[in-house]
């Protein structure tokens, strides 16, 4: 029962100190689950981070979900995910019952100019961090270079057969990915003894 609570209360944590989205969370998804905890090293986050993209729902309550499954089974995945939802839920609840034009207020406003900013240092620093473990090697830089290129043209466009979308990027940057890193088959039956 403590594990189950451990989780939750992580999660939690999480919760309260994650601003500006899923990506803006990796410092704090490294620092809690990874160095404080040691529940989860940093490939497999990035692992879940890629399916989070391409399934629906929020970034931050798929990972949850997925280290919470990882941990304590289907129990864990139910409690993370509410965890790391948990403080948001309240802190929304308490805004709109007491503060009816909460984001008209001057100061309010200047408070999320500033935050905005914050938000985009954490995302260039989870850029950052996240082109260091994955950009090894010409093959890695090449579907880097290519699926940035897309990204950045005219909305609309047609690129490979495939309409612009994250999701269709995704998809063929791991079916690219299957081509490039796929290692070669083992040889058929057990190793021979050597006499």
């Amino acid at each position: 029962m403590k594990e189950y609570f451990d989780i939750l209360l992580t999660f939690m944590r999480v919760g309260v100190m994650t601003f500006g989205g899923g990506y803006a969370m990796i410092p704090v998804v490294e620092r809690e689950l990874i160095k404080r905890k040691g529940w989860i090293p940093i490939e497999e986050v990035m692992n879940y981070y890629t399916v989070s993209q391409i399934i629906p729902g929020i970034i931050g309550v798929n990972l949850s979900a997925f280290v919470g499954y990882k941990r304590k089974g289907v129990l864990g995945g139910i409690l993370a995910p509410i965890g790391f939802i948990l403080p948001g839920i309240t802190f929304i609840v308490i805004l709109a019952l007491f503060l009816g034009n909460f984001a008209e207020i001057p100061v309010v406003g200047h408070a999320f100019a500033g935050i905005r900013i914050a938000v985009g240092a954490l995302i260039l620093d989870t850029v950052i961090k996240l082109a260091k473990g994955v950009l090894k090697g010409g093959k890695t830089w090449g579907i880097f270079l290519t699926v940035f290129a897309v990204s950045i043209l005219p909305a609309g466009l047609i690129v490979f057969g495939f309409i612009k979308s994250p999701v269709f990027l995704i998809i063929a940057s791991g079916l690219i990915g299957i081509l490039l890193f796929r290692s070669k088959k083992p040889p058929a039956g057990p190793p021979k003894e050597k006499s």
